[in-house]
């Protein structure tokens, strides 16, 4: 098991009103395996991968990661989680604007002390297995929102992580493209042994899914 959560709850305060993201959510993902989670706008998704992610703090419950209990780490424990194991993949990108493909690529693995040599060498290596070889050089505004992706998606797995999320990461793709980037994120699962979690609307990505979780109000039931 690579992620378990046990009663996970997020709340937030606006103004005297409680606002409930995440309400009781029972999860548990099994190594290697690509999990769809469906939901509308608003219904919790994005949360969800951000407490997973470690990049939020739960209200109440437990997160497991790799059978350890993660939910209340130190800031720099989960920062060092995150570096070693997690990989995010965004649907705006995320990636730096003043740097080319090939940096964006190798800035995780110069934030893990990678050695520079080893960087240039992994980066060159995935680049050219999401195709393209042929701009690395090029900054984010020169590339294709596709290449784009692709670029986003290679930095992911930049330091081997045993997790990769992703938010929505055909959601700003043609369909064309967005088929192109599901059947990347799946072959990358397979090979690598990665598990992928991916909150979506796109039915490609629940269709190739191992197991799919619909989540509704913050409340997440297992199936589509």
């Amino acid at each position: 098991m690579i992620v378990k959560t046990v009663g996970l709850t997020r709340t937030y305060r606006r103004g005297s009103s409680h606002i409930v993201a995440l309400n009781n959510v029972n999860m548990e993902v099994e190594e290697a395996t690509f999990i769809s989670i469906v939901g509308p706008s608003g219904s919790g998704k994005t949360t969800l991968l951000n407490l997973v992610g470690l990049n939020d703090h739960p209200t109440s419950g437990k997160i497991l990661f790799m059978d350890k209990d993660v939910s209340r780490l130190a800031d720099k424990e989960r920062r060092k989680i995150r570096l070693q194991n997690i990989g995010f993949v965004f649907q705006t990108f995320n990636l730096l604007p003043t740097l080319t493909a090939l940096e964006n690529v190798e800035l995780p693995m110069a934030l893990a002390s990678v050695q520079h040599r080893m960087q240039r060498k992994r980066a060159l290596k995935l680049l050219g297995k999401v195709g393209l070889t042929d701009r690395l050089q090029h900054l984010p505004r020169e590339l294709s929102i596709g290449e784009t992706q692709r670029v986003a998606i290679a930095r992911a797995i930049a330091n081997d992580p045993s997790l990769i999320l992703a938010d929505e990461p055909t959601g700003e793709l043609d369909s064309e493209t967005a088929k192109e980037t599901v059947n990347l994120l799946f072959s990358l699962s397979r090979e690598r042994k990665t598990t992928v979690i991916v909150a979506t609307h796109d039915e490609k990505i629940v269709e190739v899914a191992d197991t799919t979780y619909t989540i509704q109000d913050g409340k997440l039931r297992l199936g589509s």
